[in-house]
């Protein structure tokens, strides 16, 4: 079978998208990239974007094919219900009751195809008292107890991109529910509404923390817990030739074996869960690590049960050597653009250039 006749595990699953910014275009590339046809219905002319792209720099728009319709008109709204009738699965993004304002909204629309699984992509979701108001990533994730949580101590918080509430809360938790809304409707043979919120889902994502928190083993001081840059042995060191690495040996063996290589003295080893001796070891480890390059640590240490790896930043990333043997990074016209994921044995997905 060939790649072009082994279309993804979605082939033939038909997605019409409404264009608009953030989590709904990344959950669309998604769905694409595994096989679905996604057709976008944008404005005849659209608005500048926040982030306005050519062809080649919009690797979030890959995989689907466009169709300008006015939706102020009777005309447009009727060729977009057509659409939408021919469709598995819609996604929008717009405030609560613009689709409706539209005469686009679920009840039209399930009423023209009932077995229609229409997805709702908000960042406070359909209903509740800020449902109406704009917002971003970091007003998403400020709610949720997350952002208070991300930060050095005694410095402000950190935006962390936009990866927790629009991409990881966002785009992954509605690709979820459309996936899950699908299969469900191969029992029962009906369409229905998945309203996905940035705030639902990047709250979700912090289940294992609140688990922490209530147990009393998560401090509210940022920069004070095992997996926020309070444990020296979970941080990033400067080297000596100013770049950094990525410290994560978190269990006993792995720490071992870090301080082993590296020349840490036995006795923190000993002492690893030992807060009082933390202010030390981290002093310790920062001077090490100043004193060799980052070639020379990775060289050292990459691949070992050390669990420490080069930061590397964009440029760098696509010719790591794990990376290109992974195809991590497939050219798009040009450029290095994230491959499909997750990988599929017998129905793999499209190529991020096509």
């Amino acid at each position: 079978m060939t790649r072009k006749e082994a279309a993804g595990p979605l082939a033939g699953l038909r997605v019409v998208e409404m264009a608009g910014i953030g989590p709904g275009p990344l959950a669309a590339m998604l769905l694409a990239d595994l096989g679905a046809e996604v057709t976008r219905i944008d404005r005849p002319a659209p608005p500048g974007r926040l982030m306005p792209l050519g062809p080649a720099e919009d690797m979030v728009g890959r995989g689907r094919r466009e169709v300008a319709l006015d939706l102020k008109s009777p005309t447009g709204v009727a060729a977009a219900l057509d659409l939408i009738g021919g469709a598995d699965a819609l996604i929008e993004g717009f405030r609560p009751g613009v689709m409706e304002r539209l005469g686009l909204g679920p009840e039209p629309c399930l009423a023209r195809n009932p077995r229609l699984v229409y997805g709702r992509m908000t960042g406070w979701g359909q209903d509740g008292p800020l449902a109406r108001a704009a917002g971003h990533d970091l007003n998403y994730l400020s709610l949720t107890g997350l952002l208070a949580a991300i930060g050095r101590p005694g410095e402000r918080p950190v935006p962390p991109l936009n990866l927790v509430a629009d991409y990881g809360g966002g785009a992954m938790f509605l690709v979820m529910g459309l996936l899950a809304a699908l299969l469900e409707r191969e029992r029962s043979g009906q369409g229905q509404v998945v309203d996905a919120a940035m705030t639902d889902g990047a709250a979700a994502l912090a289940t294992a923390f609140y688990g922490l928190r209530a147990a009393g083993r998560w401090s509210l001081a940022r920069g004070d817990n095992l997996l926020d840059g309070g444990a020296p042995f979970y941080d990033t060191y400067e080297t000596a030739d100013g770049r950094h690495l990525a410290v994560a040996c978190l269990e006993a063996p792995f720490f071992a074996e870090m301080a082993r290589r590296i020349g840490l003295d036995a006795r923190f080893v000993e002492r690893q869960r030992d807060r009082a001796v933390w202010p030390e070891m981290r002093a310790e480890m920062t001077r090490i690590f100043l004193r060799r390059s980052r070639a020379e640590w990775v060289a050292l240490l990459e691949g070992s049960d050390a669990c420490v790896t080069g930061v590397l930043d964009m440029d760098e990333a696509p010719h790591h050597p794990h990376n290109r043997a992974r195809g991590l990074f497939q050219d798009r016209l040009g450029h290095p653009c994230p491959a499909p994921a997750p990988r599929f044995s017998r129905t793999p997905g499209r190529r991020a250039g096509e």
